[in-house]
C-alpha cells in the first residue's frame, strides 16, 4: 500500500512549495481552462493538455534513471488517472457555460465528497465530520439554486460529475499499490488523458486547424503550470501529509479564481453565490478539524 512519509522524512520546504502550487497555480487554472475553450473542444483540451504533461514527465524521470514501471503498477494508475483526470474533463466541459470562479466554487465540494467516499472502505465520517458535510452540502443547495448554475443544467451537472469523479479517484488512491512520486503522477496523467481523448472522440470532438494565440497560450500554461508542476504536487503531497492537508487548496482556489475571473475576464458573482462560498468552505473546514491524526493517517495509508 502506498503510505505516507513519517515526520522525519518529510521535507517541509517541499511541501511548502507544493501547498503554494496546488492553492494559487491550481486557483488559476479555471480561468485558463476558459480562455484555452476558446480555440478547443473541452475533452481534447484536458485530455491534450495532460497526456503532453504526462509524457514530458514520464520521459525525464526515465532519462533521470527512474526504473520502467511494472505492469501491475500501470494497471492500478490508470484505474486512479481516469478518475482524477476525467473529472478535470468534466470541469473544463461545464466550464462551457460556467463562470471560472463559480466551478472552482463546486470544485471546492472535494474534500466533502472524499470523506463522504472514505466510508466504501470502512472509514465513515466522525460525528463532527457528518455536521462539516451537512453544512457543505447545504451550501451546494444553496449555490444550485442561484442562477450562476441553475441557468446551465448541462453545465452544472458535468461539473458536479467532475468534482465526484475527482473526490472518489483521491479516496481510491490511498487503498491501492501506487509507486508513488513524481513517477505515479507522470502515469496517471498519460493514462487518464488516453481514456478522456477516447471520450471527446466518442463525442464527436475535432481538432481545430489553427487555433488562436490566446487559446494557445492557455494551453501551454496549462501544460506547464497547471499539469507538470500543480498536478505532480498534489499526488505529492497524497503521498507525503494528511489528506486533510493535501486537500486544503479547496480552501484558497475559489478566492483566487473569483478575484482573476473578475480582475482579468470581467466575471460576476451573485451575492447568493459569495453566501454558497463562505458556507462550503465552513463545512470543509469542519471536515477537515473533525479528522484525527491517527485515523487520517491510517486512511492515508490504505488501513481502515
Amino acid at each position: 500500500m502506498k503510505g505516507m512519509q513519517s515526520a522525519g522524512e518529510v521535507n517541509r520546504g517541499r511541501v511548502v512549495l507544493a501547498l503554494l502550487a496546488v492553492y494559487f497555480i491550481w486557483g488559476s487554472n479555471f480561468l485558463a481552462q476558459r480562455i484555452a475553450l476558446e480555440g478547443f473542444p473541452p475533452f481534447f483540451l484536458s485530455g491534450i493538455r495532460y497526456l503532453c504533461a504526462g509524457l514530458c514527465l514520464y520521459l525525464f524521470l526515465r532519462v533521470k534513471g527512474a526504473p520502467a514501471p511494472p505492469l501491475s503498477h500501470w494497471k492500478n494508475t490508470a484505474l486512479i488517472g481516469t478518475f482524477l483526470i476525467c473529472g478535470n474533463g468534466g470541469v473544463v466541459f461545464g466550464q462551457q457555460w460556467i463562470a471560472s470562479g463559480v466551478s472552482a466554487l463546486v470544485m471546492a465540494t472535494i474534500p466533502l465528497w472524499t470523506v463522504l467516499f472514505a466510508g466504501i472502505w470502512g472509514r465513515w465520517p466522525t460525528r463532527f465530520e457528518w455536521v462539516g458535510l451537512l453544512v457543505g452540502l447545504a451550501g451546494v443547495a444553496l449555490l444550485y439554486r442561484t442562477g450562476d448554475v441553475r441557468a446551465h443544467p448541462e453545465g452544472a451537472v458535468a461539473l458536479l460529475t467532475g468534482a465526484l469523479l475527482w473526490a472518489f479517484g483521491s479516496a481510491w488512491s490511498r487503498h491501492l499499490r501506487l509507486p508513488g512520486g513524481l513517477m505515479e503522477a507522470a502515469m496517471e496523467m498519460i493514462a487518464g488523458s488516453t481514456v478522456l481523448i477516447a471520450v471527446g472522440v466518442l463525442n464527436g470532438e475535432r481538432l481545430p486547424a489553427l487555433p488562436g494565440w490566446r487559446p494557445a497560450g492557455a494551453l501551454v500554461y496549462l501544460i506547464l503550470f497547471g499539469s507538470l508542476v500543480g498536478f505532480s504536487s498534489y499526488v505529492y503531497l497524497l503521498c507525503t501529509v494528511r489528506p486533510a492537508l493535501a486537500t486544503s487548496y479547496a480552501y484558497v482556489n475559489p478566492v483566487v479564481a473569483v478575484l482573476l475571473g473578475i480582475w482579468l475576464a470581467g466575471e460576476s458573482i451573485s451575492g447568493s453565490s459569495i453566501v454558497s462560498m463562505m458556507i462550503i468552505l465552513a463545512g470543509v473546514m469542519l471536515v477537515a478539524l473533525g479528522q484525527k491524526p491517527a485515523r487520517a493517517r491510517a486512511v492515508q495509508e490504505g488501513r481502515t
